[in-house]
Order: C-alpha cells, then sequence, then structure tokens
C-alpha cells in the first residue's frame, strides 16, 4: 500500500466515521465537539426525530443546536415567515429584539447557558442562527400572539383590543373510576399551522445535571415542549391547551418557555408545578394545564390566566380541555371574541364532544381509548362524522367558516399535527406514544391544496406533506433500531 494510498484511506475513514449515521444518530463527530456531544445521539423512526440530550446547560444547548441543526434551520424558516406575515409591520428584526430586551432579562442562569448552547452548536454545524434568533424561536408564540396585541393596544386605547391567541390542542387526563386499573391516562394532539406541524415532531429525552429527567415532544430549537406534552422521573404528567381569546401582557415577567421548562424539569407535584407557572407569570401563551402525579394517581387542572388563576384537583375523574375557559371572570377580563355560548365554536363544540366521550366509556379509558379520542371526527354541531374545525382531529383546512374567534380564515391549512398518549404504567418507565401528522390517519398534501386555495401560496416556501404515520412508542433512553 502505498504512502498516497494510505493517506487516501485514513481520510475516507475520517469522512466515513464523522459523518456516518447509525439510525440517524451521529456516530462521531470532529475532535474538538467530542467532549460536549459525549452521550447523546439523534434517530428518525415513524416520523419522528429523537434526540437524547445530557448533561450541563451549556452542554445540553449544544448538543440539541449540533444534532437538530438542519431542522433548527427550517423551523426559522416557517417561523419568520409566519411571524412577518401575521404580524404586519414587525420583521424578525423586531421580534430579536424583544428576545433580548424583554425576555433576556428574566431568565435565568441555567436557562442562558442552554439557549447559547443552541446558537453554539447550530453554529459549530454550519448554521448561521445566533442567540438572539435562538431566543426569539421559543418566544415566537408570545410575540406574536400576545405581546404584539398587547403593544397595539398600548399605542392606541381607543381602538378596540384585539386577540390573536391561538386555539391549540385537544386534550384530557382521567383518573379512579373513569380509568381501566384507575390509573392516570393522559393525551393530546398538537394543532398548530402544518407548516409547523410537518417539523413539530421531536422527541426529547433530556436527562439534566440538575433537576429530574424529561421525556416529552417538541419542536426543533425550543427548549420546552410548547404545545406541551410530557413526563418526568419524579412521577409528573403534564398536557395543556391554549385559552381562545386571552388578551394580557406583563413585559416584566417571566417568559411562559422558561416556566413551563423549569416547571417541567423541577416539579415534584401538581402544587409545585402551579406554583412554578404562577411565580413570574407574563400573560404570554395562556393555558389550561392538565397535571398529574403518577405516585398519588392524583390530577390536576390549572387555569393560568394573568389575573385569574384557579386549579383544581381531583383522586377519581377527569379533565377535558380544547381552548375553552372555566373560570367566569378569565373569560369577561381577559378574553376578546369568545362565547362560551356559540356551541358552534370550535373550543365549545369539542368541549361537548369530550363530555360525550368521557361518559360513554367511564371505567374503561385506557391509552388505546386515548388514541381513538386523538383521532376521532363526530362534529357536534353538524351532528356527523366530518373532519373539519369542530372535531378532536382538527381539520381547518376543509372549514369554509375558518374558525373565527382564532382569527383563522377559511380553509386555512392548520390543525391536528400530531398525537401523544400515556397512562401510570407507561409514565413510570418514561414511555409514551406518539403519532405524527392527523392522529385520525389522514395525510395532507400541499400541491392539490393550494390548487385549490391560492390565496395560501405565500406559504409555499415552507408548507410541504405532513403525511400521517402510525401511532409509535418511544422510551428515555431509547436507541436507533429499538
Amino acid at each position: 500500500m502505498t504512502p498516497k494510498f494510505r493517506r487516501l484511506l485514513a481520510f475516507a475513514l475520517f469522512l466515513t466515521l464523522t459523518f456516518s449515521c447509525a439510525g440517524n444518530a451521529l456516530a462521531a463527530v470532529p475532535g474538538a465537539y467530542a467532549k460536549r456531544l459525549a452521550g447523546s445521539y439523534v434517530f428518525k423512526k415513524n416520523g419522528w426525530t429523537y434526540v437524547h440530550l445530557q448533561g450541563a446547560p451549556e452542554d445540553i444547548g449544544f448538543q440539541h443546536g449540533y444534532l437538530l441543526e438542519p431542522e433548527i434551520e427550517s423551523f426559522y424558516r416557517v417561523q419568520k415567515l409566519e411571524s412577518e406575515h401575521s404580524t404586519p409591520g414587525y420583521s424578525w428584526a423586531f421580534y430579536r429584539k424583544t428576545a433580548k430586551d424583554i425576555f433576556w432579562p428574566h431568565i435565568s442562569a441555567e436557562y442562558r447557558a442552554e439557549l447559547k448552547g443552541i446558537a453554539e452548536g447550530v453554529q459549530a454545524r454550519g448554521g448561521k442562527l445566533d442567540l438572539w434568533d435562538i431566543v426569539a424561536m421559543n418566544g415566537f408564540i408570545e410575540i406574536s400572539e400576545y405581546y404584539v396585541p398587547w403593544l397595539e393596544h398600548e399605542k392606541d386605547r381607543k381602538k378596540p383590543e384585539v386577540s390573536k391567541a391561538p386555539g391549540n390542542c385537544s386534550a384530557f387526563i382521567a383518573t379512579g373510576d373513569w380509568t381501566k386499573g384507575g390509573q392516570i391516562v393522559m393525551a393530546h394532539n398538537n394543532w398548530t399551522s402544518y407548516a409547523e406541524g410537518e417539523r413539530w415532531t421531536i422527541v426529547f429525552d433530556i436527562q439534566p445535571e440538575h433537576g429530574y429527567r424529561m421525556l416529552m415532544d417538541g419542536a426543533p430549537g425550543l427548549i420546552t415542549s410548547e404545545d406541551d406534552f410530557g413526563e418526568n422521573s419524579a412521577g409528573l404528567m403534564i398536557t395543556e391547551t391554549t385559552i381562545s381569546g386571552f388578551v394580557g401582557w406583563n413585559s416584566k415577567g417571566i417568559p411562559e418557555f422558561v416556566r413551563s421548562r423549569d416547571a417541567m424539569q423541577y416539579a415534584s407535584s401538581i402544587d409545585a408545578y402551579a406554583k412554578i407557572m404562577e411565580t413570574g407569570n407574563n400573560g404570554g401563551y395562556a393555558n389550561d394545564w392538565l397535571i398529574g402525579e403518577r405516585k398519588t394517581g392524583e390530577i390536576g387542572y390549572l387555569e393560568l390566566g394573568l389575573t385569574h388563576v384557579k386549579l383544581w384537583k381531583k383522586k377519581s375523574g377527569y379533565f377535558v380541555s380544547s381552548n375553552f375557559a372555566r373560570l367566569p371572570g378569565l373569560i369577561q377580563d381577559e378574553t376578546v371574541g369568545y362565547d362560551p355560548k356559540d356551541m358552534s365554536s370550535s373550543p365549545n363544540a369539542r368541549h361537548v364532544r369530550w363530555l360525550q366521550l368521557m361518559k360513554e366509556y367511564k371505567g374503561r379509558i385506557d391509552v388505546q381509548l386515548a388514541e381513538k379520542f386523538l383521532g376521532d371526527h363526530y362534529d357536534t354541531w353538524l351532528k356527523k362524522i366530518r373532519p373539519d374545525q369542530r372535531t378532536l382531529c382538527g381539520h381547518v383546512d376543509v372549514a369554509k367558516e375558518g374558525v373565527p374567534v382564532w382569527g383563522e380564515p377559511p380553509y386555512s391549512p392548520m390543525g391536528s399535527v400530531q398525537g401523544k398518549a400515556t397512562d401510570s404504567s407507561m409514565a413510570a418507565k418514561m414511555e409514551l406514544m406518539a403519532h405524527a401528522g392527523h392522529p385520525g390517519g389522514e395525510s395532507f398534501y400541499v400541491k392539490p391544496f393550494l390548487k385549490a386555495h391560492p390565496q395560501f401560496d405565500w406559504e409555499k416556501p415552507i408548507l410541504g406533506n405532513m403525511i400521517s404515520y402510525p401511532w409509535t412508542e418511544f422510551q428515555a433512553g431509547e436507541k436507533a433500531g429499538k
């Protein structure tokens, strides 16, 4: 073997080790990054990208940014286009400035280090995003749908207050007499734009230096689930849905994406979770939180407005959620355009359906039924099976009415984009079931949609097919091929 051939062989081996994949997990990386990436890995499975992160905050962030750099860059392009479209006159430069001036002063050192790490990891892999892009990405919902409407109202209080609060998600949590075996069963499907949804398919397994291990779904570049569904090693099971029509903001508060991550990582009880979420509440991304304590079988429901807050708890029963508010004071003082009496409205129609399903399946509810519920296509307003904006598995892209309470125009390409379900037994092993794409099984194809609805051509650069995959089990510590 000649010296030249040996050098070529060695270089080829280096390239193979550096870029080879085992189930899409990086087998080797440049030596300069090896220490920070130690123990982390990524692979793909049935439409999901599973990523394991571990260690100190700066290392968890670096691993996240490096391993998911292509996905983060793609999600950034979606956020930038959607945000600038939904808030005319507010460029991405404004989002970056808000991240720096409004959010950063209220982010603790731990999550500052993780966010910095994500930016460093992205750049180490060749990406161009920086810290303020990453912080803005984490706060994009809070900025576009809570801060900007508040800011506009502050500029001219004579104008009617406008809500841009999204209607994201259908969810339930049940326990005791209502479930099979009496254990907690929890399920959730994420409603968002299809452009976001086809990318909102990350399973995060995070083993931090401090706090509890977390298994949750999420989107690339975000430090919290954000839609939200997860469980931690202390036995907490957590999900939520947004409050339709919510208005309210406190620029001196802690960003919601920080509080929700902090609560997932450090809370070991329903009360502890609620306390973290309430402390420093900025009003951003106002949600109804469904929380379960696996070890006690107790479940809770936290309605978290900015001024109106209440926590309910029970050891036998259920809580359902579909973007409707419960507290009369919150509805009166902190929502705009939400009418709890309008049964044709998506939040209320889905509320009715949840109540029907809970009653029909009392005592039998398990993960398999939860999966069925998330794919349900019964419209309680029309009283027939028809996937649309009022069904638990949402399809706003077929709705000529759109969803007025969320400001969604007719045929908007949004709805349920994925689903998750778990129970106490699965959570004890840090497992969950996940479904990429509509939980009801339908796939979305962009070409025929845009041909029929050219008013959404502005989404061409980011909108793609959203394929419906089978329900798939994931667990903490899972490796490719398992």
